[in-house]
């Protein structure tokens, strides 16, 4: 956005709060036919000009307990032809400009190094902590990138975050190793403590296993969209059912957590099936994700479902119809699911079709409430900010069977507000598959998939009265260590985040080769 643009737009304010922000948005977008300016570069341009703001941060970003930064790759051919992508020209097939990440990536030439500095610092200044960063790298089919690519990529991420806060511009090329950034990345003052992949179901392999956890992943996004082979052929999506099964099992073995993107409205499929899909996700136990991101199908220019459409061979939902599928969806996903996204960040100028709600989720849940219905996935459940009372804090264990293996979803939850403060992801594997590098560390291994606290997000060093600081994951660590040695496993073996190695160190856990293992006394 030209700085110029907004200066003159600013000028004759003398304070600016957050409803002043977002008239201004809406201001310059229509009287400029462009996509909304960025809020950190309204409030930059409004230092500039000495104007006062009021202007909170967003809670919800480091209420979670990390700060959320995604970065986008260039664009490279895909192997899907999946009809239902966009395919815009210079962007990875199925993003469009005017999405939030897109736009900050296509300024930045998709340089990743560049990419997570500039998400780093505008978090800042809205408010947010950055020591602990969750960093989600985005452009589609992360696997059939080529290797030499992913390696760079994911190294100029890590140095991007390490040369944050240095004043002078560093040399982004430097002889540093992949591994020697990650080591450094370790202590450093933005620590990437969670890296997440996308990729479709067909290309995991063991190898990819392999690669992915060399270059730090811990979360893996499969593209998942429909467990119906007859829907999946249709819309040319390229694998069927029984490829998700196989790699859902091989992720949750190698310890990774696995957030499923699941589309309803597709070519083919109809609101009952779509409902009856949804439900099978946590009934067949060759399934069960920890993660969902629905995204509704929508027409956009450029698919091949955009031609269907204009012949009348394809309608979408309508908005009602939508919004009574996911009520339903949403109160069926159980405790041990997180709804990461309720809709994608489309622009709406670019939907020719489809469901045009930005709040989608709020309407959802609006709709939920006045029908008595309540959600019970994690991210509802969040503490937050609410008041606590430990005395009503208990520690609940909930097991259930997944991909031929035994999961425990432990959690510290005050049961009087139904709320969660911290949970861990327990998986007791059987008959495991591992790649050759990594069968030292997972043989015989129990696995902490994952550990979380919630509440605001706590600086690194700093000891305050946040839920992050009651030892709520040391206590859930134990009990995992003894429930794996009740199950006689012989150790642990955690798919830590390159920067929260420090912390397993602290709990009597040491590397090997890419996990945290501690050896189990008997």
């Amino acid at each position: 956005m030209d700085p110029k643009i907004l200066k003159r737009e600013l000028k004759r304010k003398k304070i600016l709060n957050e409803k002043d922000i977002v008239d201004l948005q809406r201001k310059i977008a229509k009287k400029y036919k462009i996509f909304l300016p960025n809020k950190i570069d309204i409030l930059t341009a409004a230092k500039e000009l000495n104007i006062k703001t009021n202007f909170k941060k967003k809670p919800i970003r480091s209420l979670s307990g990390v700060a959320i930064v995604a970065v986008l790759t260039k664009n490279f051919p895909c192997p899907g032809k999946c009809i239902y992508c966009p395919n815009e020209k210079n962007l990875p097939k199925s993003y469009l400009s005017g999405e939030p990440a897109v736009e900050r990536a296509k300024k930045l030439n998709f340089d990743p190094y560049l990419q997570i500095q500039e998400r780093i610092k505008a978090l800042e200044k809205e408010g947010h902590s950055t020591d602990k960063i969750e960093l989600i790298i985005i452009g589609g089919t992360w696997s059939a990138l080529p290797s030499s690519y992913q390696k760079e990529f994911i190294k100029q991420c890590f140095k991007g975050a390490n040369e944050c806060d240095k004043k002078s511009k560093a040399e982004k090329k430097s002889n540093k190793s992949l591994l020697e950034v990650q080591k450094i990345n370790e202590k450093a003052r933005h620590r990437i403590i969670g890296l997440t992949l996308e990729t479709r179901p067909d290309y995991i392999t063991l190898k990819e296993i392999e690669k992915m956890r060399i270059y730090g992943c811990t979360r893996v996004e499969l593209g998942v969209q429909s467990i119906e082979d007859r829907i999946l052929k249709i819309n040319h999506r390229g694998h069927n059912v029984e490829t998700t099964i196989k790699a859902t099992k091989l992720l949750k073995d190698a310890g990774f957590k696995i957030c499923y993107h699941i589309m309803p409205g597709l070519l083919g499929s109809n609101p009952k099936l779509d409902l009856k899909q949804f439900k099978t996700l946590f009934e067949d136990e060759r399934f069960r994700p920890d993660m969902l991101k629905i995204y509704p199908c929508v027409i956009t220019k450029g698919s091949k479902l955009y031609t269907l459409f204009l012949n009348g061979q394809y309608r979408s939902y309508t908005d009602k119809t939508l919004i009574k599928l996911l009520v339903e969806m949403k109160k069926s996903i159980p405790p041990y699911v997180r709804l990461l996204r309720l809709i994608r960040d489309i622009p709406s100028n670019s939907i020719i079709s489809g469901i045009k709600i930005s709040n989608l989720r709020e309407v959802v849940q609006k709709k939920m409430n006045e029908k008595g219905y309540k959600c019970q996935c994690i991210r509802c459940r969040e503490i937050k900010t609410l008041p606590l009372n430990f005395k009503n804090i208990k520690l609940v264990r909930r097991d259930y069977d997944a991909s031929l293996g035994k999961e425990v979803f432990l959690s510290f939850e005050d049961l009087k507000q139904d709320k969660l403060l911290a949970f861990l992801r327990l998986r007791l594997p059987q008959n495991p598959e591992y790649p050759s590098s990594l069968s030292k560390s997972l043989n015989g291994a129990a696995l902490i998939r994952e550990i979380h606290t919630y509440g605001e997000l706590t600086p690194l060093g700093k000891k305050i009265g946040a839920i992050q600081h009651y030892s709520l994951g040391k206590k859930l660590i134990k009990k995992a260590e003894e429930i794996a040695q009740q199950a006689n496993y012989k150790k642990i073996a955690v798919i830590s985040g390159i920067g929260v190695r420090d912390y397993w160190r602290k709990n009597g856990y040491h590397l090997s080769e890419t996990y945290m293992i501690k050896k189990l006394k008997y």
